[in-house]
């Protein structure tokens, strides 16, 4: 990753909680000075200063990128004490705030908006992007290499996408954690000790994901090849997909629910 305009101009990283950290360290790694950094956070991580970042410190004049990593109910504080020029890329990170807000606050600023997903703690994060006219093609694509730093970064076609993106890779970590814990207890409930559900149920969806990704293929197909007519799998995945109590009816509503509290907290 290029980051030598970044890397001589500065960086303003506002929130440096599990996710501004997790970019943060995905940076340091692919190549941005530690010295370029600049953290805005009430309660910093201890090793920021040892590493040579200015924590609440003094920010450039004319950052390169401006990237907010506040939760949504923050940005009416945070927003009026940030000030930056049109040649400053403005990312946020935060749920809901809508880019008409950014815009209010930074009327000449190319901005773009972006949703990731906790896996990106581990370099396996998925993004989406979407920016206002102001963005170009070289502040898209700066933004694109930054959030790389932290897993794959797909491009939306409207600001409109995001509230489903929010409810679906966004939340999703979370659902598939109580998928998790749903496993494990019912293995449980059928004779297994706890510690080892939760192992089986752990490792069956950490490597039933890693398959889906490493073939990419349709999950149906991969459903089908487990699945053998009238065996137990089948058994299983009749109560699965019960088209009226099953997981996809359950699934629409999460997803609807999360969609919908996204685009209150936009208004």
């Amino acid at each position: 990753m290029d980051f030598s305009d970044v890397n001589a101009r500065g960086l303003v990283l506002v929130g440096c909680g599990r996710m501004g950290g997790a970019l943060l360290d995905g940076w340091l790694k692919n190549g941005l000075a530690a010295g370029a950094v600049h953290v805005i956070d009430p309660n910093p991580r201890a090793e920021l200063s040892d590493l040579g970042i200015s924590v609440n410190g003094e920010l450039p004049g004319d950052p390169a990128v401006l990237l907010i990593a506040v939760k949504p109910q923050m940005m009416a504080e945070v927003l009026p004490r940030l000030s930056v020029g049109g040649d400053t890329l403005v990312i946020s990170v935060a749920a809901g705030v809508t880019i008409a807000a950014y815009e209010a606050a930074f009327p000449a600023a190319p901005i773009v908006r972006a949703m990731p997903n906790t896996p990106a703690a581990i370099g396996h994060g998925i993004t989406a992007i979407i920016g206002n006219a102001r963005a170009g093609a070289a502040q898209m694509a700066l933004a694109q290499a930054l959030l790389s730093a932290v897993g794959r970064v797909v491009r939306l076609d409207s600001e409109d996408q995001m509230d489903a993106v929010t409810a679906l890779s966004g939340s999703g970590p979370a659902y598939v954690f109580h998928l998790i814990e749903a496993m494990a207890a019912a293995g449980a409930a059928e004779g297994l000790s706890p510690a080892l559900a939760l192992e089986l149920a752990r490792a069956t969806v950490a490597g039933a994901g890693a398959l889906a990704v490493a073939q990419d293929e349709d999950p149906a197909r991969l459903r089908e090849n487990v699945t053998s007519p009238g065996g137990t799998t089948a058994a299983g995945l009749a109560e699965l997909m019960d088209p009226d109590h099953g997981l996809p009816p359950l699934m629409r509503r999460t997803v609807a629910a999360a969609a919908a509290r996204g685009r209150e907290l936009g208004r």
